[in-house]
């Protein structure tokens, strides 16, 4: 009855349009009223310092700064145009190009909202100029922006290690292949798509290779920064919060060289991280309470007594989560629902036998549909706010096979876990 309760009043509570973090805060001080002998309430003070205190949440500041100065850096701009020069004669022309720069961009800012913002910002231009298909066109952007939470470094990867206890650089080696598989995969469709219905897109000139290889300058920049960060992580130089210190500095250097730093575009950087930062603690702080007050009630140990009582296969039982999220995908925001559930839904895969580094990777595929799906996947109004007019159903339309496509991937690592366990594995064999 406790779990029915607590799923009923979050689903009514992030329906009624409340700030996320008030969701989360209010839903734990209603649960200690109703079923609470003591007042949980008086925790929340030690609750918010203990959870603000985690060193690895240091990340999550750094990686948004990161994001922030390479959007007004001006690298999105030349990294379009030179993926463009590579990509862009394939059938499906500029859309094969919004992947693959999602892909890169992703692989440096960390999160879907602002890739789907910068990319979509530097293409939809050249979507009207051309005559793309506006639905297919504007998906390919919105699905390519969801690639910010997968491929790392990805501040969502960091907050789903620090609620689950587990740690971010197994989880960005686990998230590396099946994030360039899930790119893949998007600009397969793509090609096919267009190769039988050639009216969805103009057919692009390919490029000399002069052209292709003078290009290859401008990718110099997100791939000196993804070895940066990343390649500081797996050569143990540095720890994920270091390597995200490591990234800003990266892309300070960036905006030096380019020309752009100034203190007007600093403090408009810095602006932007604060208040990002600030949401995303706030939800977190109030995560942090809803785990303390389901904790101390009980209910994550019933929830997987419960699941224990069912008598039910793993693989049922890994399905019906899968589904259930596909349900509040729909309803809920995706931080929200990443922040809300890890604390209850972890524990139960632990204890069904799966891996919780395997599951980060699905779980995170799973958030990703979250973004894209009506009625308030955010990279949905993300793109339409960039795109300025035209109808919105346009963009849910064209995200929609996307979708299918993710849920194909999480087939696939079902089936052949070794996709996002094999480098975490074969890294750790190499430091023992």
């Amino acid at each position: 009855m406790m779990l029915g309760i607590t799923v009923l009043l979050l689903l009514v509570l992030a329906g009624s349009g409340v700030f996320v973090a008030a969701v989360l805060g209010v839903l734990g001080g209603v649960l200690t009223q109703l079923f609470s002998t003591f007042p949980l309430i008086r925790g929340l003070g030690e609750v918010a310092w203990s959870s603000s205190a985690d060193f690895i949440l240091v990340a999550v500041p750094m990686f948004i700064l990161m994001g922030e100065l390479l959007l007004r850096s001006g690298v999105t701009d030349s990294m379009y145009t030179a993926l463009d020069r590579w990509v862009g004669h394939i059938p499906g022309g500029l859309m094969h190009t919004n992947v693959a720069a999602s892909a890169v961009f992703a692989a440096t800012s960390g999160s879907s909202i602002a890739t789907a913002a910068t990319i979509g910002t530097v293409s939809i231009p050249n979507m009207q100029r051309f005559g793309y298909n506006p639905p297919m066109f504007l998906g390919t952007i919105a699905a390519g922006g969801t690639l910010g939470i997968l491929i790392p470094p990805s501040i969502n990867m960091v907050l789903y290690g620090a609620m689950s206890e587990t740690a971010v650089s197994d989880l960005y080696l686990a998230a590396l292949i099946p994030g360039l598989m899930l790119a893949l995969i998007f600009s397969l469709y793509v090609y096919l798509a267009c190769k039988f219905n050639p009216s969805l897109a103009p057919r692009g000139r390919a490029a000399p290779w002069r052209e292709r290889i003078a290009a290859l300058v401008h990718l110099g920049p997100p791939l000196f920064l993804f070895l940066l960060v990343v390649g500081s992580i797996y050569a143990g130089l540095a720890t994920a919060t270091e390597a995200s210190a490591l990234g800003v500095v990266g892309s300070l250097l960036l905006v030096v060289l380019r020309g752009r730093l100034s203190v007007q575009m600093l403090l408009r950087s810095f602006e932007g991280t604060v208040r990002t930062t600030a949401m995303v603690m706030a939800i977190v702080i109030a995560a942090y309470f809803l785990n303390f007050v389901l904790s101390t009630l009980g209910l994550t140990d019933a929830a997987v007594k419960w699941v224990g009582e069912l008598h039910w296969s793993p693989m049922a039982v890994l399905f019906s989560i899968i589904v259930l999220y596909v349900i509040l995908g729909c309803f809920v925001e995706s931080l929200t629902l990443m922040v809300a559930t890890t604390p209850v839904v972890v524990p139960i895969i632990q204890h069904l036998g799966f891996s919780p580094i395997w599951f980060g990777v699905v779980f995170v595929i799973l958030i990703e549909t979250a973004l894209i799906t009506p009625p308030i996947g955010m990279n949905l109004f993300v793109v339409q706010s960039v795109r300025k007019g035209g109808d919105f159903r346009d963009v849910v339309l064209g995200s929609l096979p996307f979708v299918g496509l993710m849920f194909l991937l999480i087939l696939l690592l079902i089936a052949f876990p070794s996709l996002a366990l094999w480098l975490p594995e074969l890294f750790a064999s190499t430091r023992a």
